[in-house]
């Protein structure tokens, strides 16, 4: 496949993604719930992610994080339920950043070598592998047990006396203790099991700053507590104790951003985390998705990305930002390739998925991203974020239609899918840790549309509904299409205001816009409304009619969706089709 292509992330849980039981049971153990492994991503399974129209595939949740369950046979301490959330724990709190989560092996003492296998296998389908680095905060009983020889884990050497040192891997409360947070609104580690680890205790002297950046030895109970905020070099009042990249350096490549970092000091934690990604580089995986970036100052990320792709110059950089004001801080200067497009582009399709709000203001997002929209990338669904088929969200998954066509083809930018989101799984689960509407990432459940899918992991689809069948083909459809356009990675015109202007009946429930390279030329529209088709005769502006050289006459135009054909009238510069659009339909026609 071109390099100039589209990218399409596939998010995958990956302890939910092979998990064949049902019992669903709230705050139920891997016993009675059941678990997914890494070998359930079988070559079959793989290459229908493949067949979807898939590229990189993030596999979420891999890095050994805290979990309430005994592997203390190989060589595992336990966990303590009073700093653990849900019972299968948080993939965001990693407990040992040079090992993987043992729930996801066949044989737990094999676990590492079962992840190269998966990874091994991933590649063979034509996959790259994305996994999740989170800088920001570890688990709070962090140990890194798999730390290489003459490496230490985070905190092996700090001086605990003090609040802050440059080198210190963690922020202290020196003289005072942690002390487990006061539990709100009935809540109870493991839902009130008894468990004897459940004692309302947690030692930890002295007490660390909490992943969120609290400062109280007693966290709050919706603070991060079970995680520890890691020390980049930025003393407590805010300002940093390293040096600032000077402002032309946004321009600049990652060599002389390596090389800028290669003749300084730097704290100590930078040191850790650049080698714990270069661990993975050389182990096979292609890419990370960073949490909280913008938690983590960017000259970090200038040193930490500029020695990435110094190793693997093509590796995918993906990051959490999500504060406008800092993209381009972090996507130049930070050295990323991609940022979640959350706040303008996913919020305004959120928003007009449940019914308010006009299509007009989707160009207008993208207009003031222009500079930098091939590095936002796209999505509807992910971990953090609702299903769309919740009641949450727009109570049913065929709405995400329209936005889904939009999100994956109106700029050059990569497009992420999240499991389940293919066979609208709605996510009604309570499964322990956290409520309904986003598949829990805290606890052993099943994802019940997704496992039709899977159909006793014969990876088939067997068990859908024709609607779940339905939706997932028309996934298929538009990925493949989206993965193999070169007009995609090209030019973008918006036609929306000039139809809107100039066309009886257009309007704001529906979007318009062209793009093209030198062989492709594609119409796009959808309709966003779930309830009115619309009929119109669309047009072209002059302009693109003249740098699309259509001649005079009738030229037949294609949907790449599901092959409607219909005639594009061109006279003196004019062109215009008739279009009758469905509700929540879209086409994406290819002028011949």
């Amino acid at each position: 496949m071109g390099v100039n292509k589209k990218k399409v992330v596939y998010q995958v849980f990956a302890r939910l993604f092979g998990n064949t039981n049902t019992n669903n049971k709230p705050w139920g153990t891997i016993e009675e719930n059941g678990v997914g492994k890494f070998s359930d991503f079988s070559k079959k399974a793989l290459q229908e992610i493949k067949n979807l129209g898939v590229t990189h595939i993030w596999y979420t949740g891999v890095p050994h994080h805290a979990v309430i369950n005994d592997y203390t046979a190989y060589g595992i301490s336990n966990d303590d339920p009073d700093v653990v959330k849900g019972r299968a724990g948080s993939p965001y709190a990693v407990k040992d950043y040079y090992n993987v989560n043992p729930d996801l092996a066949d044989r737990p003492e094999n676990r590492l070598q079962e992840f190269v296998d998966l990874i091994d296998r991933t590649h063979q389908s034509q996959l790259k592998v994305i996994i999740d680095i989170v800088p920001n905060h570890v688990a709070r009983n962090y140990e890194g047990k798999s730390t290489p020889e003459g490496q230490e884990p985070f905190g092996a050497s700090d001086d605990t006396s003090v609040e802050y040192h440059r080198d210190n891997n963690f922020y202290y409360i020196p003289g005072t203790p942690f002390q487990v947070p006061e539990w709100r609104d009935g809540y109870l580690p493991l839902g009130g099991e008894k468990h004897k680890g459940v004692d309302h205790k947690f030692y930890e002297n002295p007490a660390k700053w909490t992943g969120n950046g609290s400062r109280l030895a007693q966290p709050d109970f919706n603070d991060w507590y079970e995680t520890v905020k890691i020390n980049y070099g930025v003393r407590p009042d805010g300002s940093y104790d390293f040096e600032v990249l000077p402002d032309d350096f946004g321009a600049k490549d990652h060599k002389a951003h390596y090389a800028f970092w290669q003749e300084r000091s730097v704290p100590d934690s930078w040191v850790k985390f650049k080698d714990i990604a270069l661990y993975w580089i050389d182990m096979g995986v292609d890419g990370f998705r960073y949490d909280m970036a913008e938690m983590v100052p960017v000259e970090f990320w200038s040193y930490m990305n500029s020695n990435i792709k110094m190793k693997n110059p093509e590796a995918f950089l993906m990051a959490e930002v999500y504060n406008p004001n800092e993209y381009r801080n972090y996507i130049f200067k930070g050295k990323m390739d991609y940022l979640y497009d959350k706040v303008e582009m996913y919020d305004s399709l959120k928003h007009i998925m449940q019914g308010n709000g006009w299509t007009d203001h989707i160009p207008v997002v993208k207009n003031g991203t222009k500079d930098i929209e091939h590095h936002l990338l796209h999505f509807l669904e992910n971990h953090d974020e609702q299903r769309i088929a919740s009641p949450g969200f727009a109570g049913d998954a065929r709405k995400g239609k329209p936005a889904m066509v939009v999100s994956a083809t109106m700029t050059t930018a990569p497009i992420m899918v999240y499991f389940g989101q293919e066979v609208g799984e709605p996510a009604a689960e309570k499964a322990g840790f956290g409520g309904p509407t986003r598949t829990s990432i805290f606890d052993y459940i099943g994802v019940p549309h997704h496992q039709r899918w899977l159909n006793d992991k014969k990876f088939d689809g067997g068990q859908l509904s024709e609607s779940e069948a339905e939706l997932r083909d028309f996934y298929r459809r538009l990925l493949t299409f989206t993965v193999t356009s070169d007009a995609l990675m090209g030019a973008y015109q918006d036609i929306h205001f000039y139809n809107k202007d100039h066309t009886e009946y257009y309007n704001h429930h529906v979007l318009s816009y062209v793009r093209w390279s030198e062989n492709e030329k594609l119409i796009i529209i959808s309709n966003f409304d779930a309830n009115d088709w619309f009929g119109f005769e669309l047009k072209l502006p002059e302009n693109i009619v003249r740098e699309w050289q259509l001649s005079d006459g009738e030229h037949t135009i294609v949907d790449s969706l599901y092959g409607v054909e219909k005639t594009l009238r061109v006279e003196n510069a004019l062109a215009q089709v008739r279009i009758d659009i469905d509700p929540l339909e879209s086409f994406i026609f290819v002028v011949k």
